[in-house]
């Protein structure tokens, strides 16, 4: 008699352990597919913290000789310009002169009068923004020394960097998984659900843009993170 009720008893253990594990199989395949993908952002605006700006200026004329020695005392003058305004030497890069012949191609009609036009090109790079966008303000100046600053055009733009970018991204990607979860977060409770695991997340994709035309010295770093993450009543 006592063996049928510990048989009975290990029986209907039994039943209850599997009815458990039926459920939660059911619950797991229900729940499965329940995951909400969000993207969270970071966006800061940030001062640029390096400038690389090419002086460019021109001589015309046909006596090559005569041209170096007006290119040499053009690149003193303006040397001297950036060093008396607190541009260090080891900032300024003199680069070689391109020489144009405008009587080298034979299908050139060269009416201009001159035959050789040669640009100068000085390379200030630095760190201290600032300093040398108040220059780049005033090299109107240079005109009374008799030296005109050329446009670089499309070929020798002022270029604006933040390269400090690095020590801000730990940060930047913190905020933005931040940011995912507060709208996971939300989702869930209109979908009358809770926040699970971390199904799947992506580092993130950073950019550096400039914040518009007029202000290429101040920079746009944004990152947008995606994360998935699995939904439970």
């Amino acid at each position: 008699m006592k063996e049928r009720i510990y048989s009975a008893a290990i029986i209907a253990v039994g039943i209850v352990v599997l009815g458990l594990c039926i459920k939660g199989g059911i619950d797991n395949f229900t729940n499965k597919d329940r995951k909400v993908t969000v993207k969270g952002l970071s966006e800061q605006e940030v001062m640029a913290d390096k400038v690389t700006w090419p002086i460019l200026s021109k001589e015309l004329g046909n006596d090559l000789p005569q041209l170096y020695s007006e290119i040499g005392n053009t690149q003193a003058k303006i040397k001297n310009f950036l060093i008396r305004n607190g541009v260090k030497e080891t900032e300024i890069n003199v680069n070689a002169p391109v020489v144009i012949d405008l009587n080298a191609d034979q299908y050139s009609t060269n009416l201009k009068g001159y035959r050789y036009n040669i640009t100068s090109i000085i390379t200030v790079t630095s760190n201290n923004v600032k300093l040398v966008r108040s220059i780049i303000a005033r090299q109107g100046e240079l005109l009374k020394e008799g030296v005109a600053i050329v446009n670089g055009g499309y070929e020798n733009p002022i270029k604006y960097e933040y390269v400090s970018f690095a020590n801000m991204k730990p940060k930047m990607m913190q905020e933005a998984i931040e940011n995912a979860q507060k709208t996971a977060q939300q989702f869930a409770e209109n979908s009358h659900s809770s926040l699970n695991k971390i199904v799947s997340a992506d580092q993130g994709q950073f950019s550096i843009d400039d914040r518009d035309s007029n202000t290429p010295y101040i920079k746009k770093v944004r990152v947008v993170t995606t994360v998935t993450y699995s939904l439970k009543d």
